[in-house]
C-alpha cells in the first residue's frame, strides 16, 4: 500500500492561515489560566490601551514582545496567564462626547450627568471591540474568559477600597494646590497627559519701580498676563547686583500692588537679568518659593481660561487676548523695554490641543511621599523590581526620590466618581472648599455616616468629579487578579512576573503601580520591568501623530501577514530596550524589511514541503530517532542544539531580538540552504536504505525543533505546519502551543565538528562564487584544485569532498599541500592554463576555465561592465567635486551620490580582480 504523502499548499497565504488558528485558539480556550494546574506561575497584565484605541504600531510591538514571552514560557511548562483588559480613557472618551453634543448643539451640562453617562456606556459598547480585535489580529495568546475594563464592576469595587482606605490613613487629603489645568475640557489633567511642543514664541522684558522711586529692576517672561498675579520678584542674594535690594519693595504695574524683592537660591543669576517675577499661583516654581517665603496666592484666571476680577480692567478676556492688551498697557505706560524672539517648550494638553495653565485649584490629592518611601525600602533592600535594561533603575528612582503629591481628582464625568459625600445642608445647598464631607464605600454608608455627624436632616451630594485614570490602572496588576478578595488568581498569579512597557510611562504608570502595590498588598506588582524602545520610522525619527509619520500595522498585515509583521518588529531589535527603525516606502505603503521577513516564512513553507514529501508519509514520531555516523547529520544535530542553547539563553535575558536573528540564520543558512542539499541525493528512493531513513529521521526532528521553536515569534505559520507534519487529525485538541519547547542535548554539540564544517561551507560557496563571476552555467560540471598548506584543513576536506563535489557541480576534485604545489610548478614550468581563483582563509580554490567557458566572450563581457563602471565612477565623483551641488542639494541626496561612488567604486575593483584572473 502506498503511505498517503501529507501535503502542504504549494503557496503560503498568511490571511487564511492566520484567521483560522486565531479562531482555533480562542473557541478552544487554549490559553485558559487555571490556577490549579501546578507548575511555576508566570503571569504578565496587558497595559491597558485606551477603549478609544486602534491599533498603532506601538500596541504592535510591545504585543509582540510580550506575546513571544508569553509562548516560550507557556511552552516551557510554566502555568502561564496573560491577562487582557481596556482603560476607560476618561479624558478622551470625554473629549469625543462632547465633541459630538457641540455639532448637536447641546453641552454635557444640557444633557445632564445621567443622560451623559448613558451615551459613554453606549459607545463603548460600539467601539471597545475596535482595538479588542485588532490585538486579536496579531494572534496574542491571552486568556479573553478573563478580560478587564477599569470601570467593571470589579475593579470599580478595588477603587473604592483604595481610595477609602488610603484616606482613612491619612494618605488621601482635599486641598489647594497648584494642577495641570485644561481650559478646552476645563480639568486638571496628569502630567502623562501633557505634551511638550516647542514653538516660536516672545520674551517680554518689563520694568518693575522700587516703591521709594530710587530705580526699578527689570524682569522678563513668556507671560505677560501672569504679572497681574505677581507677589514678589526674586534675586539670587548671593548677587552683588541686587542682594542690597532684598527686603526693598516694588510697585506692580498696572494694579500698583507693592510686592516685595526676596532672596531665594533657587534663582539661576546667569539666566536673564537675574531678576525672577514671581506668580504663586500660576507657576510651580513659584508656587514652591512662594511657600518657602509665605507669600500670598492670588489667581487672576477662571477655570476657561479666562481673567477673573483679581486681573482689575482685563477681566473676561481671554488669556491669550489679554496678554496682547497687558503688553500693549506696559507699552503706554512706559514699562516695556523689548521684545525677543524666543523658542521654547510649552506644555500642551494632549486631549484638549490647548496650553497647559497652572492653576490653583482645590482638589484631591495622594501624600505622596509615604509610598514612594516605602517603594524605594523595596528597591534599596530588595532591588525589586528588577529593571531590564538595569540603566532604567536609577531613572525609576530618581522620580521616586522627587515626587510631589497626586493630584488625582478630574472634573469629568466619564470614571470613577469619587467616593466623597458632602455635607451641603452646611454650606447653603452649596459645594464650596469649605464643605464638610464623609467619604465612604457606598452611598448607604455615607447616609450613616454623615447622619451621625451632622444630623437626621443633613443633605448630602456626591462629589462630582472623577479619580485620574492613573489611579485606577495603578490598582491593574492586582485589581484585575481580583484584589481586593483573596482569589484563588491573586494566591496563585500575583505578584506578576513581568511588565512589559514603554520607557516614556516609567514616571506615570510604573511608579504608580509599585507604590499602590506596596503599599496596599505589601508586595512590587512585578519582579521584572523590561522597558522597550520605540519604533521609530524609516528616517529613524520617533512617529507621531503631530508629525503625521505613523506606519499603519493594519496595513502591513493585510499585505504581508502577522506572521511577518511580528517577527520583523523583534528581529530588528539589537539589544534589549533598544529603538529599532522600520523601513517603510510611503509611495508605495511597502517595506522592505517586513517583506524580507514574509519571504522568511515562504523560505520555510517551502523546505517543510519538500521535508514532508521526502518522509514517506511518515511523522516524526513514528520516524524515530537514531545516532549517526553520517558527516551532515551530526553536524545538523549539533547545530540544532547549539540553537536551541543560544535561544533559550537570549529569551531567559530578554535578548528577543538576538534570538530572532539566530534562528533566522540557523533555519534559512544552516537547514535550508545547506542540510536539505547536503541530504537530497541520500533521500533517492535508490539509495542505501539505512543512510535514506537516519536523513527522513534527521530531517523530521529537526524540523519539527524548528517549529517549536520559532513558534513564539512566528505562531501562525509554525502551527499550521506542525499540525500538517504530526498529521493531527481534524477534530484533533493538539495544539503547538502546548508542546514543550525543545531542550539542549548537550551530548550532540561537537563545536571541532562545527567548525570544520564551516570550512566545507566556505569552500563550497567560495567555487560558487567563483562559478558566478566566470558565468558557467549551472549545469556544467567543472575541475577544482584546493590548496592549502594545513594538514588538518586538508583532511577535513578530504572528509567532506562528496558534500563538495555534489553541492559546488564538481567533476574531479583534488587536495593538494599548496607548499608542494608550488615547489612543483617552480621545478617543472607548464603552459600557463586560464584559470579563475578564490580564497577561502588559508585556502586557495582553483577552477580551469579551458573548455568550460568561452574566455574572449567572459572577457569581453567583463571589460563592458568595467567600462561602465569607471563611467559611473567618473560622473559620481565630477558631481561631488562641484561645490554647487554639495552645498545646495539636500544632505541625503548628496550621501546618496556618496554612496553610490562607493559602490561604484567597489564595483570596479571587483571587475579589474577578475579580468586579471582571466590574463
Amino acid at each position: 500500500m502506498t503511505a498517503i504523502i501529507p501535503n502542504l499548499p504549494s503557496l503560503y497565504d498568511p490571511f487564511s492561515t492566520e484567521a483560522k488558528w486565531q479562531k482555533f485558539w480562542e473557541d478552544n480556550q487554549v490559553y485558559k489560566a487555571d490556577p490549579n494546574k501546578g507548575g511555576e506561575p508566570y503571569c504578565i497584565v496587558i497595559p491597558p490601551p485606551n477603549v478609544t484605541g486602534s491599533l498603532h504600531m506601538g500596541h504592535a510591538f510591545e504585543s509582540a514582545l510580550i506575546d513571544t514571552l508569553v509562548r516560550y514560557h507557556r511552552m516551557q511548562g510554566r502555568n502561564t496567564l496573560w491577562l487582557p483588559g481596556t482603560d476607560h480613557a476618561s479624558i478622551a472618551v470625554h473629549t469625543m462626547l462632547e465633541r459630538q453634543l457641540k455639532t448637536e448643539g447641546k453641552t454635557r451640562y444640557e444633557l445632564g450627568r445621567e443622560k451623559f453617562l448613558e451615551r459613554a456606556w453606549q459607545w463603548k459598547a460600539e467601539s471597545e471591540g475596535t482595538i479588542l480585535n485588532q490585538l486579536r489580529r496579531l494572534g496574542v495568546s491571552v486568556d479573553w474568559s478573563r478580560e478587564r475594563f477599569t470601570l467593571d464592576e470589579g475593579l470599580s469595587k478595588a477603587v473604592v477600597e483604595a481610595f477609602t482606605r488610603l484616606y482613612e490613613e491619612g494618605l488621601i487629603y482635599r486641598g489647594e494646590y497648584l494642577v495641570n489645568w485644561c481650559p478646552a475640557s476645563q480639568s486638571a489633567v496628569s502630567d502623562v497627559e501633557v505634551e511638550n511642543q516647542e514653538v516660536n514664541g516672545n520674551l517680554w522684558y518689563f520694568r518693575y519701580p522700587l516703591t521709594d522711586g530710587s530705580g526699578f529692576v527689570e524682569v522678563a517672561t513668556t507671560r505677560p498676563e501672569t504679572m497681574l498675579g505677581d507677589t514678589a520678584v526674586a534675586v539670587n542674594p548671593n548677587d552683588d547686583r541686587y542682594k542690597h535690594l532684598i527686603g526693598k519693595t516694588l510697585t506692580l504695574p498696572i494694579l500698583h500692588r507693592e510686592i516685595p524683592i526676596i532672596g531665594d537660591e533657587f534663582v539661576d543669576p546667569t539666566f536673564g537679568t537675574g531678576c525672577v517675577k514671581v506668580t504663586p499661583a500660576h507657576d510651580l516654581n513659584d508656587f514652591d518659593m512662594g511657600k518657602r517665603h509665605n507669600l500670598p496666592l492670588i489667581n487672576i484666571m477662571n477655570k476657561d481660561g479666562t481673567l477673573n476680577a483679581n486681573a482689575g480692567e482685563f477681566q473676561g478676556q481671554d488669556r491669550f487676548v489679554a496678554r496682547k492688551n497687558v503688553v500693549s498697557r506696559l507699552e503706554t505706560d512706559g514699562f516695556l523695554v523689548k521684545i525677543e524672539d524666543y523658542k521654547h517648550t510649552v506644555p500642551y494638553s494632549d486631549r484638549g490641543k490647548v496650553p497647559i495653565e497652572p492653576l490653583l485649584s482645590t482638589q484631591w490629592f495622594v501624600k505622596i511621599r509615604p509610598l514612594a518611601d516605602k517603594t524605594l525600602e523595596f528597591l534599596y533592600q530588595q532591588n525589586s523590581p528588577g529593571f531590564v535594561p538595569q540603566r532604567w533603575t536609577k531613572v525609576y528612582r530618581d522620580w521616586l526620590v522627587k515626587l510631589n503629591d497626586w493630584c488625582i481628582s478630574r472634573q469629568l464625568w466619564w470614571g470613577h466618581q469619587i467616593p466623597a459625600w458632602y455635607a451641603v445642608s452646611e454650606t447653603d445647598g452649596q459645594i464650596t472648599d469649605n464643605t464638610p464631607f464623609v467619604v465612604a464605600k457606598s452611598e448607604t454608608e455615607a447616609w450613616e455616616k454623615a447622619k451621625a455627624q451632622f444630623g437626621e436632616n443633613v443633605n448630602l451630594e456626591q462629589d462630582p468629579d472623577v479619580l485620574d485614570t492613573w489611579f485606577s490602572s495603578g490598582l491593574w496588576p492586582f485589581s484585575t487578579l481580583g484584589w481586593p478578595e483573596q482569589t484563588q488568581d491573586l494566591a496563585t498569579y500575583y505578584p506578576t512576573t513581568t511588565l512589559v512597557t514603554g520607557f516614556d510611562i516609567i514616571f506615570f504608570w510604573v511608579a504608580r503601580m509599585t507604590m499602590m502595590a506596596g503599599h496596599l498588598t505589601g508586595q512590587m506588582p512585578f519582579q521584572t520591568v523590561y522597558i522597550h524602545g520605540l519604533v521609530l520610522d524609516e528616517k529613524g525619527q520617533k512617529m507621531s501623530k503631530t508629525k503625521g509619520n505613523g506606519i499603519d500595522p493594519l496595513l502591513l498585515i493585510d499585505k504581508y501577514g502577522t506572521d511577518a509583521l511580528r517577527y520583523t518588529l523583534i528581529r530588528e531589535v539589537a539589544g534589549a530596550g533598544q529603538d529599532m527603525r522600520l523601513e517603510y516606502d510611503r509611495k508605495k505603503d511597502e517595506s522592505a524589511s517586513v517583506e524580507a521577513s514574509r519571504n522568511f516564512t515562504n523560505k520555510l513553507w517551502n523546505a517543510a514541503r519538500f521535508v514532508m514529501m521526502n518522509l514517506d508519509g511518515q511523522t516524526p514520531q513514528q520516524l524515530g530517532q537514531r545516532l549517526s555516523n553520517e558527516l551532515s547529520d551530526r553536524w545538523i544535530l549539533s547545530r540544532y542544539h547549539q540553537v536551541v542553547k543560544q535561544t533559550t539563553n537570549y529569551i531567559d535575558n530578554y535578548g528577543l531580538g538576538e534570538a530572532a536573528k539566530g534562528l533566522y540564520e540557523f533555519i534559512w543558512g544552516d537547514f535550508c540552504d545547506q542540510y536539505i542539499e547536503l541530504v537530497k541525493s541520500r533521500l533517492q528512493q535508490d539509495a542505501e536504505p539505512t543512510s535514506r531513513r537516519v536523513a527522513q529521521q534527521t530531517l523530521g526532528y529537526v524540523l519539527e525543533g524548528i517549529l517549536k521553536l520559532l513558534h513564539p515569534f512566528m505562531p501562525h505559520i509554525t502551527e499550521e505546519i506542525w499540525q500538517t507534519l504530526t498529521q493531527q487529525p481534524a477534530d484533533s485538541p493538539q495544539t503547538l502551543p502546548l508542546q514543550i519547547y525543545p531542550q539542549v542535548d548537550a551530548n550532540l554539540i561537537d563545536a571541532a565538528l562545527e567548525e570544520q564544517f564551516e570550512l566545507l561551507i566556505g569552500t563550497i560557496r567560495t567555487i560558487r562564487n567563483l562559478r558566478a563571476e566566470a558565468d558557467i552555467k549551472p549545469g556544467v560540471k567543472v575541475t577544482a584544485n584546493l590548496q592549502t598548506e594545513s594538514q588538518k584543513e586538508r583532511e577535513i576536506l578530504t572528509a567532506g569532498q562528496d558534500y563538495i563535489k555534489d553541492l559546488a557541480k564538481v567533476e574531479t576534485l583534488t587536495i593538494t599541500d599548496k607548499q608542494k604545489s608550488e615547489t612543483v610548478a617552480a621545478e617543472q614550468p607548464q603552459e600557463s592554463e586560464n584559470a579563475i581563483a578564490g580564497v577561502i582563509g588559508t585556502i586557495q580554490v582553483l577552477i580551469p576555465l579551458s573548455g568550460v567557458v568561452d574566455i574572449e566572450a567572459v572577457r569581453a563581457k567583463l571589460e563592458k561592465s568595467l567600462s561602465k563602471a569607471e563611467a559611473e565612477v567618473q560622473s559620481l565623483s565630477a558631481r561631488l567635486n562641484n561645490p554647487s551641488f554639495v552645498d545646495r542639494a539636500r544632505t541625503d541626496v548628496v550621501q546618496g551620490a556618496r554612496d553610490a561612488l562607493a559602490e561604484a567604486q567597489k564595483q570596479v575593483e571587483i571587475l579589474r580582480d577578475r579580468l586579471q584572473a582571466l590574463s
